[in-house]
């Protein structure tokens, strides 16, 4: 049959051998697919031309078998298989074999089918019709209109673009039913399954595509799974073997994708090898860019692109960055190695990186505005082409300042959406090369230490600033001595030097002013700088700067820094025995910093929802609060960066639980909220689950707080720059 995929028995009620119809018998057991199944069953029930679409080797074939057998007309099933023709003018002659009529006047093929269709109900399956469109589309649609009872499914890799065809695309398996189809053709071979990882892993890298899953079975009698995955680096040579019953094109995974190879044109050929140099997904404008040029213009981009996603090579996807297209890796895997052979794949692979590092400069200066939820998105969604286009960044050393410019120019990402560790690893690669470009390497400076502030490692930290600033003095760029001394200010502000992190932060301060430096890090800033304000008991200032801030980011649409001036205001508002107000002004904050998957920003609103809860008269739900705080730490960094002003808020809290509690209760209910998913624990804080909201508590208020160990209040918020603050 045509393509190998998720096989199976004959399906109940379906024609036999005997039975009207031609329709093989299954040579194996059908795996998964039951909402595909369903599908197809439904559209066949609605229309009477539908034709299901994929890439090579996706399971088309056997997927149209099981839902022919299920939707057996009064006449039955017949199945053309016209993979084998290669001569278009002999499509009608080889519809009339299948169907087994015998003419010898002197009519036409197309003639003795009309006659014999006429008054049939009767599936027409055309499978691998993909060389033969235009003949196809002919006959289908001239047959659809002379026989009523007819109705045609149609399974290739691309439309017939008829009237009224319905279609169906057919995905790769999900990782459960690939996972599932793995092990029982595993199932058959000596060695078996293997480890369950390993199995998950290798059609992971298989990219689901049950063709190659079977043919990656087929393996398991001489190699285990760890070292099929091994052998990937060159799956089209490993992936071989197909049963002698499968067509040609199906007995390699190389000549299944050879086959969609060989029915594009020079120019579709073209792009599929240079689309292979993207990781992921990409945007229209990035194709555009990185493949127009050297014999494909870059107008001519689209059409050439939307012919390979009508036939299946590219996939169209709606993302929230908008509409992005992507190739299985198999596919793009294949025009790689073309890209190779043609002695193209340096140059796309610069042409690559310079584009993303464009993107990532666009994106660094629109962050300051109100599309960073939309800066956030195309980010993440970009995220494995700008890792490739790091890769190729720090690895080419006559143009390294390029990756040292595109690792500090996504600073926003690494600290502002979650990315710490990430950016980290960047960073570090990017600062130990000496690329001969001063500017870019100080920015990789800046923002290592800021990165590695946030993770509460000050030793590298402190090294780096000390390098940004001899290096920024020496090269008198007053840009990175501003932020060198900002960032110094934040280390001071969480090792708890306050009053050496206020005379730094008011210094970078005055330098931003001096440069007309105004974005989401000046105004982290001067929220670092209220937080030590309110350190140092001055929560009036700190009240009225955050204020401040809150204002502006309003003015210019800014989300991010926001949080972190709405956190040291709940913070305010708590010291002054206003609960609820701060619980208002917390929910905003946890909100928008999950929004940006700000973990920082988001364990340290959950750490002070949590003392604003048990204020509240809710010690349980306080500690189940702390439980997920504790849980979300280590993904973050040390823990409130151990500081013991970050730390005090917590300790009253868990204070107060315990005392309320007992010891026992407390660690239980601690245990409960650290088994919580991230994405619970938020929505759990965010509708204030269990907590019993009154106004303030019997010795709640900050300031009165001098009544003893278990009541003893911190002198001011903690408060810190989650992506951005407190480091």
């Amino acid at each position: 049959m045509g393509d190998i995929g998720c096989g199976g028995a004959p399906a109940e009620g379906g024609p036999s051998r005997g039975a009207e119809g031609n329709l093989p018998l299954e040579p194996d057991a059908f795996v998964g697919r039951a909402a595909e199944l369903d599908e197809l069953s439904r559209a066949l029930d609605a229309s009477r031309l539908v034709t299901v679409t994929g890439p090579g080797g996706v399971g088309k074939s056997r997927l149209a078998a099981r839902a022919s057998a299920r939707r057996a007309p009064r006449d039955g099933v017949w199945r053309v298989e016209l993979a084998a023709l290669g001569d278009a003018e002999f499509v009608d002659h080889v519809v009339v074999e299948a169907l087994g009529l015998t003419d010898h006047t002197a009519r036409l093929p197309r003639e003795t089918l009309r006659s014999h269709l006429a008054e049939r109900r009767l599936l027409l399956v055309l499978d691998g019709f993909e060389h033969l469109v235009d003949a196809c589309a002919d006959l289908v649609a001239d047959l659809l209109r002379r026989a009523p009872g007819l109705r045609v499914l149609a399974v290739g890799r691309r439309a017939l673009s008829v009237a009224g065809e319905r279609l169906v695309p057919l995905a790769p398996l999900g990782e459960e039913e690939a996972v599932r189809l793995l092990a029982v053709r595993a199932g058959q071979h000596a060695a078996g399954a293997g480890d369950e990882g390993q199995m998950r892993e290798l059609c992971r890298r298989l990219d689901g595509i049950p063709l190659a899953i079977e043919l990656a079975a087929g393996r398991l009698d001489a190699l285990s799974p760890e070292q099929v995955l091994e052998r990937l680096g060159d799956r089209f040579r490993l992936l071989t073997g197909g049963g002698r019953d499968a067509l040609p094109r199906h007995r390699t995974l190389r000549t299944a994708i050879g086959w969609s190879h060989e029915l594009c044109t020079p120019e579709e050929r073209l792009l599929w090898a240079r689309l292979s140099v993207f990781a992921g997904h990409f945007d229209l404008e990035a194709a555009e860019y990185v493949c127009g040029g050297n014999g494909l213009a870059a107008g001519d981009v689209l059409d050439v692109l939307s012919a390979l996603l009508a036939q299946s090579v590219v996939t169209r996807e709606e993302t929230p960055a908008g509409v992005r297209y992507r190739m299985l890796d198999t596919l793009r895997a294949y025009g790689a190695e073309w890209l190779e052979g043609v002695g193209d794949a340096e140059r796309l692979a610069r042409r690559h990186r310079d584009w993303y590092v464009g993107l990532a400069t666009w994106c660094e200066l629109d962050w300051f505005s109100p599309r960073q939820r939309e800066i956030a998105a195309r980010v993440e969604a970009d995220l494995p082409n700008l890792r490739r286009a790091l890769e190729v960044g720090l690895t080419d050393p006559d143009e390294a300042h390029l990756g040292q410019h595109l690792a500090g120019s996504l600073w926003f990402s690494w600290v502002g959406c979650g990315r710490l560790a990430e950016g980290r690893h960047w960073l570090e690669q990017a600062v130990r090369i000496d690329s001969g470009h001063e500017r870019p390497r100080l920015k990789a400076l800046w923002v290592l230490a800021h990165v590695a502030i946030l993770q509460g490692d000050t030793v590298p930290a402190l090294a780096a600033l000390r390098e940004c600033r001899r290096r920024a003095e020496r090269a008198a760029d007053p840009t990175a001595l501003a932020y060198a001394e900002h960032r110094a200010g934040c280390l001071a502000l969480v090792t708890d030097d306050v009053s050496r992190a206020e005379t730094l932060l008011r210094s970078a301060l005055e330098r931003y002013d001096g440069i007309g430096e105004l974005n989401s890090n000046v105004l982290m800033a001067r929220i670092e700088l209220a937080m030590a304000r309110a350190f140092h008991g001055a929560l009036p200032d700190a009240v009225r700067m955050c204020e401040d801030v809150r204002r502006v980011c309003e003015e210019h649409g800014e989300r991010w820094a926001r949080t972190y001036a709405l956190y040291v205001l709940a913070y305010a508002a708590w010291c002054e025995g206003d609960p609820a107000g701060a619980r208002e002004l917390l929910t905003d904050c946890l909100d928008g910093a999950h929004g940006f998957s700000d973990l920082l920003g988001s364990v340290l609103a959950l750490e002070l929802l949590a003392l604003v809860t048990v204020t509240e008269g809710s010690a349980a739900e306080a500690a189940v609060l702390q439980g997920a705080a504790d849980r979300m730490w280590p993904s973050v960094g040390l823990r409130l960066f151990g500081s013991a002003h970050y730390n005090t808020p917590h300790e009253l809290c868990e204070a107060r639980a315990r005392e309320h509690l007992g010891d026992e209760r407390y660690e239980e209910r601690v245990r409960r909220g650290a088994r919580l998913g991230r994405d619970e624990a938020v929505r759990r804080a965010l509708r204030g689950s269990g907590a019993a909201v009154a106004g303030p508590a019997p010795g709640g208020g900050g300031r009165r707080a001098a009544a003893g160990a278990s009541t003893q209040e911190p002198a001011a918020p903690p408060a810190r720059e989650g992506g951005g603050t407190a480091g």
